[in-house]
């Protein structure tokens, strides 16, 4: 059971101060830190800006040798609305005329030819973690209009077959995919496939909400992850996503997951637990309280 938080570099974390030691000033020295401090993170940068191979590079460089990265797919890749500062310059040059004016793109927006190669570069870039054996999981994060149905199944099976030496992880975003009609024929679909289902704790009570189901649909990985249960501020308009995770836990309702969480471990072989209540140190106090919770006997 490994457990850390959903960012090493959020913003309001490293002005916090309450984290990071004084003379942790760089980026460098900033992970340095953090993997003393924590077995795992994930990386969200990733989702607003493809990795480069450089940067998966000096991440596996400044890293113990056990340490793990799982890894947030790239917006384009998740049919999120996607900045075209984001893509690679080259293919950026690619986009058709009609497009190039829009404020944000998606992949039916660009030629198939420019898609296959943002895949295969997000798939490059990932090797050099992946040969140090420090890459989880591609973790997939799909948008609320990302809807239960044979077309968004054959996407996700896509999205796998085009990663085919990393573990693809899905988080969906649309509470139809647990409900009473489809939580079953969700779970046996992954199940069937080996891919893990991203069991959440989040805020209630929204199209989005997915229930707090804890499942194991794949032997190799379960993943878990916290976004706090800020409801006043979830649907809230922010000039970043910050404020929606504006959540401390308190220890009951993390002690609320201890049995889920080691019952997961009792399917899979390793179990991933991200707190991604970034804001302030929230993440990292939660990660620790949790961790310590998770060794108890």
């Amino acid at each position: 059971m490994l457990v850390g938080t959903a960012s090493w570099t959020d913003k309001s974390l490293v002005e916090s101060g309450l984290f990071y030691p004084p003379e942790a000033k760089t980026p460098e020295d900033r992970l340095r830190y953090y993997a003393s401090q924590f077995p795992i993170v994930e990386v969200d940068s990733t989702y607003y800006y493809p990795p480069t191979e450089r940067n998966a590079a000096l991440w596996s460089e400044r890293s113990p040798a056990e340490f793990t990265f799982d890894v947030k797919a790239y917006s384009l890749l998740t049919q999120h609305p996607t900045r075209p500062n984001s893509i690679p310059e080259d293919l950026r040059a690619e986009v058709p005329a009609e497009h190039r004016g829009k404020r944000f793109l998606y992949p039916s927006h660009l030629p198939a030819h420019v898609v296959d190669e943002v895949w295969e570069r997000f798939r490059d870039a990932l090797m050099p973690l992946h040969s140090a054996g420090k890459l989880g999981a591609i973790h997939f994060q799909f948008p609320e209009w990302f809807l239960p149905g044979n077309e968004s199944r054959a996407y996700i099976l896509e999205a796998v077959e085009r990663l085919p030496d990393y573990q693809v992880a899905v988080e969906f975003r649309n509470a139809a995919w647990m409900n009473e009609r489809n939580a079953e024929r969700t779970l046996r679909f992954l199940t069937e496939h080996r891919i893990p289902y991203t069991s959440v704790d989040m805020p209630q009570g929204f199209r989005s909400s997915m229930p707090p189901v804890a499942a194991a649909t794949a032997p190799d990985l379960a993943y878990v992850r916290f976004h706090g249960r800020n409801v006043e501020q979830w649907k809230g308009k922010h000039e970043t996503a910050t404020p929606r995770f504006a959540y401390l836990y308190t220890q009951d309702e993390l002690a609320e997951w201890v049995p889920r969480i080691r019952g997961l471990a009792g399917q899979a072989r390793e179990v991933h637990v991200l707190m991604n209540n970034c804001y302030r140190d929230y993440a990292v106090v939660n990660a620790r309280q949790l961790a310590s919770l998770l060794a108890e006997e």
